[in-house]
């Protein structure tokens, strides 16, 4: 008798263990972990976020692998690396399907029973099917489960998202901060001005309304009954808003504040000390995976994250994740094309197309006034050289050490005493873009045509394609004298995208691929690619060989495809911008422009642009 007593405690207290955590996620948007005292000294107090913290573990090293919210959106839902599968591009032009043998994470946990809920942001670059909600609306709640049922909750807060500082100079003068905006801390690469104090005030300003709000929220659960059976997690859906981070890749744009709560129950699915820190790399590809671990369900093997929390998961294993990986492509109407690998304190940028220069218009950031300023006094030559290098070409390699240089500053890509650390993480991220393979070595818009039924196909179906256009672009990456027998043989392969990459290496040498001039400007006349006529008049453009007005401006009136007409633009802006010195004059009628393209959003935006900059 006293044995089968001993069993059914036993039994019961299994069945404890084993019943499902419930989830919670709050999101705040746009925000690195640099505006909160729990991550940076020069952060603001969140006491809301600390008591989490205290009760749960802080992640010191936490990353979105893009820094434009449907990307990194579309990296959380999935658990995979965007360029893989074809949602690299922020907004869509064009929507993707999930890859084979991948659901979007909540639809896993709500084929085991859990009640999933979303208040209320998706913004993926996924077709989204029917099997992934309870409910996705600004209304859901996990209020509306059944009872006892468990539940996974998404709460997205806004206040901190880029639009809160599209104030006015009127409203700036009439609305003081409560952070004291004397004094508040501006970075390094940042005009120390009254513009930009006030906006780092202003932004710290809503950092703290967002922890009133995760307050409530955690209030409302506790009140509920239901804190002590809730995992909750705190993070930002990607860095920001200050200029230079959301939508670049710099660490302001990518390392974001995580805290995970673990009720007492639960702290056997967390191999960190409760109430501490914890140094393994995380980033969003894991989050998904994770939250499976968590609830007891098998993380699907073609998922590119791994979980970084539940019982299976050991201090051994944590201690080996040191490495992050991030991309960033398309932001709205602004391309680019860059590639990074963080591995401890060192980051390797890997830029593509180190021409399209961070600073190169995209209409939506320079609605800030920060934006607008450091803008004009970059033409007014009022920028010392860390200020002024946002508005300047990339080196095609960055390297840094971004524990004593936080703010990426100081370029050691070319110091002696690093080239094994950049020699070992150039390594790292070919390896990585290879691998995927990454499909942004096609343009965007082949891919729409060509890819989009299944890109995850389209990529292994054409991985030695990718892998060759790879070596080209890194022909980059030599000298020129190392790299031309090379660069000539792709300008003249019968395959487009050999010629393309060709093409965006010469106007990364620059005068030194003179001697192509004769092949480039036959290219610019007579591609069977309108984008490889426009690459080959840019970098006649770019060296001041030849105007690239008509070539470009020609082919925007033969496109028929709307991020093929978005390219084009992207390259006339940056002919056009003053910014970029180049001040070759274009005169657009809008009129020989398709009609059926234009009535795309990101190009709407960007011929609005053009409407007031460039004559038209």
């Amino acid at each position: 008798m006293v044995g089968l007593l001993f069993l059914s405690c036993k039994q019961q207290q299994e069945n404890i263990q084993l019943d499902p955590p419930n989830i919670v996620w709050i999101t705040s948007e746009d925000n690195s972990k640099h505006y909160m005292k729990l991550f940076d000294e020069n952060g603001v107090a969140t006491p809301n976020i600390e008591a989490l913290a205290s009760q749960g573990v802080v992640f010191n090293h936490a990353f979105s692998n893009a820094p434009v919210c449907s990307v990194a959106r579309s990296t959380l839902i999935s658990g995979c690396y965007a360029p893989r599968v074809g949602a690299q591009y922020h907004r869509k032009i064009e929507q993707v399907p999930m890859p084979n043998g991948v659901e979007m994470y909540p639809a896993y946990l709500k084929s085991a029973g859990y009640y999933t809920t979303n208040n209320s942001k998706e913004d993926y670059n996924f077709i989204k099917s029917d099997s992934v909600w309870d409910d996705s609306s600004k209304k859901a709640t996990y209020k509306n489960r059944k009872q006892g049922q468990p539940f996974f909750h998404v709460v997205n807060l806004g206040d901190s998202h880029e639009s809160r500082l599209h104030f006015s100079e009127e409203q700036m003068k009439n609305n003081p901060t409560k952070t004291d905006a004397n004094t508040v801390f501006v970075q390094p690469n940042h005009p120390n001005t009254e513009v930009f104090k006030y906006t780092n005030a202003f932004y710290r300003d809503k950092m703290v309304h967002i922890d009133k709000q995760l307050g409530e929220i955690v209030k409302t659960l506790e009140t509920d009954g239901l804190l002590d059976s809730t995992i909750i997690f705190y993070f930002g859906d990607h860095g920001g808003v200050l200029p230079g981070s959301k939508g670049y890749i710099y660490e302001t744009g990518l390392h974001v504040p995580l805290v995970v709560r673990v009720p007492e129950k639960y702290k056997h699915l967390v191999n960190a000390e409760i109430g501490g820190r914890e140094n393994a790399f995380v980033s969003f590809k894991d989050f998904g995976p994770t939250v499976l671990n968590l609830a007891g369900i098998k993380v699907p093997e073609n998922m590119d994250g791994k979980p970084f929390m539940g019982e299976n998961i050991t201090k051994e294993y944590l201690e080996t994740c040191d490495e992050t990986y991030s991309y960033a492509d398309r932001f709205d109407e602004k391309y680019d094309m860059v590639r990074t690998v963080r591995k401890g304190k060192y980051k390797y940028m890997r830029s593509y197309q180190p021409f399209n220069f961070d600073g190169l218009m995209n209409n939506y950031r320079y609605k800030q006034l920060a934006y607008k300023e450091w803008a004009k006094l970059y033409d007014k030559g009022a920028l010392n050289e860390v200020q002024a290098a946002f508005f300047k070409e990339r080196p095609v390699e960055l390297l840094f050490d971004v524990e004593a240089d936080p703010y990426e500053t100081k370029n050691l890509a070319n110091d002696a005493n690093f080239k094994s650390k950049l020699l070992e993480l150039r390594g790292k991220l070919n390896n990585w873009v290879e691998s995927m393979p990454d499909l942004s070595f096609y343009p965007e818009h082949y891919l729409i045509e060509n890819a989009f039924e299944n890109p995850v196909k389209f990529g292994q179906d054409h991985k030695n394609d990718i892998k060759r256009y790879i070596e080209i672009a890194n022909l980059s990456l030599l000298s020129f004298e190392e790299a031309k027998t090379s660069l000539e043989k792709s300008l003249k392969s019968t395959d487009a995208w050999d010629r393309y990459w060709a093409l965006i290496n010469c106007s990364i040498f620059g005068d030194k691929a003179k001697e192509f001039i004769p092949i480039i400007q036959e290219i610019s006349k007579s591609d069977t690619e309108l984008i490889n006529k426009v690459r080959a008049a840019e970098y006649l453009g770019l060296i001041k060989h030849t105007s690239p007005v008509e070539v470009m401006t020609q082919a925007l009136y033969q496109s028929k495809q709307a991020a093929e007409a978005l390219l084009i633009i992207n390259c006339i802006v940056l002919m056009d911008q003053e910014e970029g010195n180049h001040h070759y004059k274009f005169n657009i009628d809008v009129n020989k422009i398709d009609k059926n393209i234009l009535k795309v959003q990101e190009l709407e935006r960007k011929m609005n642009y053009i409407k007031n900059v460039i004559n038209i």
